[in-house]
């Protein structure tokens, strides 16, 4: 399937993809925008900014922004991540336009009023206090926090309850006017609509937006400590994490990391981590690694929870299957597996269109190109079993790596 790509004389780039065996459309706005890239007193806003584009623009009202596609089948959605702003839709292919229009709509015509501004404070405090009630978010959160220590990349997506509320209708258009720069700026389309449809119903006003450069720059992180923290907390059984900085998007060695990550802990129930911890043992009901690249550094996490009892044996065998990663290669049958494993599930989330169109915005801001998924295929191919040991025995050090802990009361 062709992939087109046109910028605009104001640096915002359209990428899009047709396909036509489906009935619908999946398209959206990408910002090269996040929670990292607010200030300690601006703990909060980005994901606050995204609560509130849905609440009034220059021409349309709240009810009026939420009904739009709904009324017609539609979908309307946002997130917010440490380095992303993104509003998207799904609709049918005839209602493409009306999606387009609104989505650019609610990304460049927000007004913020004041007194949604009050009503979406309580219901993002809400949203805290339930993150808050859930041990096994909370105990992610804070992880992040001891593994970026001082840093933008550690600190809560939603913000604190202080800075949350503080923030007024001018916080937001200050935020958004140093921040945005629209050769950061990515609208993504993919589905049932030519190359052609997709621009007429999204060039024209996007070329009414003046070109902006942002004079912000990221701070990268440096000077990571390793910790060890044990908390009791009002939870049932224990909870664990581990986690350290890992390769960023720009390390050629990422892919090899992402295969590592997925033999060790990755979402398959064959996983090393899964079948010694939940199928031999039986000590957990799931366990999971993940590794999470972001354009500086990045982040690989583990975590499980277990009796109290079986703490210490869980988290021993964790650390074994670690090691044995790094002292061990791995052998041809069981690389090759491995590797078909990771290119399978790969391929299988391509089925998905709107992640997809998501991926597409976010592989063209961070990397300025869209490389063909047998590219990423070829390189998770070409690596070999040395490879993979040489990070495992960079990534999996125990004495460089956070724990955190929490213990009933």
């Amino acid at each position: 399937m062709e992939l087109n790509i046109k910028e605009l004389s104001n640096g915002i780039r359209i990428v899009h993809q047709e396909v036509t065996h489906t009935r619908l459309v999946h398209c959206g706005f990408i910002l090269d925008i996040g929670s990292r890239d607010e200030t300690k007193e601006q703990e909060g806003l980005a994901h606050f900014w995204e609560h509130m584009a849905f609440k009034g623009t220059k021409k349309r009202k709240t009810f009026h922004i939420l009904n739009r596609l709904e009324s017609l089948g539609g979908e309307l959605n946002a997130y917010t991540t440490k380095e992303k702003v993104c509003f998207y839709a799904s609709t049918l292919k005839e209602h493409y336009n009306k999606a387009a229009e609104l989505l650019f709509d609610i990304t460049f015509n927000s007004t913020f009023p004041e007194k949604q501004i009050e009503k979406e404070r309580q219901v993002i405090l809400e949203e805290m206090a339930m993150y808050r009630d859930s041990p096994d978010d909370a105990i992610q959160d804070e992880l992040d926090e001891l593994v970026f220590e001082n840093h933008a990349l550690g600190r809560n997506i939603l913000g604190t309850e202080q800075t949350v509320g503080s923030f007024t209708q001018q916080d937001f258009f200050d935020f958004i006017s140093t921040r945005l720069d629209t050769s950061r700026l990515i609208f993504s389309v993919v589905g049932n609509i030519s190359f052609q449809k997709a621009l007429r119903g999204i060039e024209g006003p996007l070329s009414q937006i003046q070109s902006k450069r942002s004079l912000y720059v990221r701070s990268d992180f440096s000077n990571y400590t390793p910790k060890v923290k044990i908390q009791e907390r009002d939870v049932s059984q224990s909870l664990c994490a581990i986690g350290r900085p890992a390769f960023s998007l720009y390390d050629p060695n990422r892919f090899k990391l992402f295969l590592l990550n997925n033999i060790l802990g990755g979402p398959s129930m064959n996983s090393r981590l899964n079948l010694m911890l939940r199928e031999k043992h039986g000590y957990v009901y799931s366990i999971e690694s993940n590794y999470h690249p972001f354009s500086d550094i990045g982040f690989f996490g583990i975590y499980f929870g277990t009796e109290g009892k079986t703490l210490q044996k869980a988290q021993s065998l964790v650390l074994k299957e670690m090691s044995k990663m790094a002292k061990t290669k791995l052998g041809t049958v069981q690389l090759h597996m491995a590797k078909e494993q990771a290119i399978g599930q790969m391929a299988m989330a391509e089925e998905n269109y709107s992640a997809l169109m998501l991926v597409y915005g976010k592989s063209l801001l961070d990397h300025g190109k869209v490389d063909p998924l047998e590219n990423i295929f070829n390189q998770i191919r070409n690596t070999t079993a040395e490879e993979l040991q040489e990070i495992a025995q960079e990534m999996f050090n125990p004495d460089i790596l956070t724990f955190l802990t929490y213990k009933p009361q």
